[in-house]
């Protein structure tokens, strides 16, 4: 299913995503702690976090190469490529970065919530959570960023129905 997802969009293509996989119980357990105790986090299968790349930069050679090496792009063209995101990316603000990533986090792990339902599991997004807590327990350093914990598996039982604005009051056609 992560296999999948990363084949979702993201800001030139750099991919800004990392994931942290926790399925045991001891951990999950400390997790929930920190997780405004949400019961989610110990009754799930497993705990996919979504946590942002803010160097995302130092990718950009190994993935437009790659893209060359598979025929994507032509060797005039990832030159280009490569030279505006090295332009780009390493002199943007960290918080520039971040809320870049935090774009391409979000269509990642909705990318990852439809997978796991066509595959017949459930998943609960959760942005509540001591986002330092989390980053120091599993000493993610400062280029990392936790964003968002998914909880994957079956569900016990059915989840609450919720309703949505009215289209026409949160569009404007012109």
């Amino acid at each position: 299913m992560l296999q999948e997802a990363t084949l979702a969009p993201s800001s030139s293509n750099l991919q800004p995503w990392r994931f942290v996989v926790i399925q045991d119980p001891d951990t999950k357990k400390k997790i929930r702690e920190f997780s405004f105790n949400q019961e989610q986090i110990e009754t799930a299968s497993a705990i996919i976090a979504v946590v942002a790349d803010t160097e995302m930069y130092h990718n950009i050679d190994e993935i437009y190469m790659a893209n060359l090496q598979a025929g994507h792009i032509d060797e005039k063209n990832v030159a280009i490529q490569i030279g505006n995101a090295k332009a780009l990316y390493p002199n943007a603000p960290k918080e520039a970065r971040l809320n870049i990533a935090a774009f391409d986090a979000g269509l990642v792990s909705m990318q990852l919530m439809l997978i796991a339902k066509a595959k017949g599991y459930d998943t609960v997004p959760m942005g509540g959570f001591d986002k330092a807590q989390f980053a120091e327990a599993f000493d993610l350093g400062d280029r990392y960023v936790p964003l968002v914990l998914i909880a994957l598996g079956k569900a016990a039982a059915p989840a609450y129905g919720s309703t949505r604005l009215p289209l026409d009051t949160i569009t404007k056609f012109v």
